[in-house]
């Protein structure tokens, strides 16, 4: 380990505070000037200090414990454009920018409580040409990350990205509820129809997932006329309900 006066310490607590520049030349430029503190030896202790998620876990579990929450998962791609030579970088779709681009993508688990404030608790670094693991794979992993530290969330909420079949019989296995997206192809009932092809009224509608089981599915029109489908394996909840859960993703 090098001897920087970059510390985990010091690092957690410039990430707590700044809301927009993450980096090492952020720190620098707003650590004490006593410390001396320069971006290369940051960046240096960067490359030694190998984080991993375990290590965020140690410090969320004190915040999310014997506290009801629910169980949010989302991705983030940080953008690395103009990066030729950095490791973790590889093409993918980001929302943010509604296109491919070159980047690090995080996938991320929150704990959200009941008083609306969220707590990371988990994330997956994606980079297929190191693990082979997808973004799903991931989600899947965390799961049951989850389930080994204790967590029982009132409900699993991710965006459509995270709703395939092996993800829903997963949280289904852990014995949890989801609220999620569901792409408009998705097939239901016998003979199989798509999502898109169904007279959903505004109270929901109880289908067969195929190869799933019996969902509620919920359509909501934006103001800009985009049509999201919106499932949930709690068949009693409202469109009330499902429309707050989602949304505090």
């Amino acid at each position: 380990m090098s001897k920087s006066k970059c510390s985990q310490e010091l690092y957690c607590k410039f990430l707590e505070r700044t809301s927009s520049r993450y980096s090492a030349l952020s720190l620098s430029e707003v650590a004490p000037e006593f410390m001396a503190l320069s971006h290369d030896s940051i960046s240096r202790w960067l490359r030694e200090a190998k984080v991993q998620p375990k290590d965020l876990w140690e410090v969320a579990k004190k915040e999310v414990a014997n506290r009801d929450g629910i169980l949010v998962f989302d991705d983030v791609v940080i953008n690395k454009s103009r990066s030729q030579k950095m490791e973790l970088v590889n093409w993918q779709y980001s929302g943010a920018e509604h296109g491919v681009v070159k980047g690090i993508g995080v996938v991320n688990a929150l704990w959200q409580t009941s008083e609306e404030e969220y707590t990371p608790i988990d994330y997956r670094i994606w980079n297929p040409p190191e693990d082979g693991k997808t973004k799903n794979n991931h989600f899947r992993d965390m799961l049951s990350s989850a389930k080994d530290r204790g967590l029982e969330p009132e409900m699993v909420v991710a965006d459509s990205w995270y709703s395939s079949l092996d993800n829903l019989k997963s949280v289904r296995s852990h014995g949890w509820d989801w609220v999620m997206g569901l792409r408009s192809n998705r097939l239901v009932n016998k003979p199989h129809i798509q999502l898109r092809e169904l007279d959903i009224p505004d109270a929901g509608l109880t289908v067969h997932l195929k190869g799933y089981g019996w969902v509620k599915v919920f359509r909501f029109v934006g103001k800009n006329g985009r049509t999201d489908y919106i499932g949930t394996s709690r068949l009693d909840l409202t469109r009330e309900q499902v429309k707050a859960y989602f949304g505090r993703r």
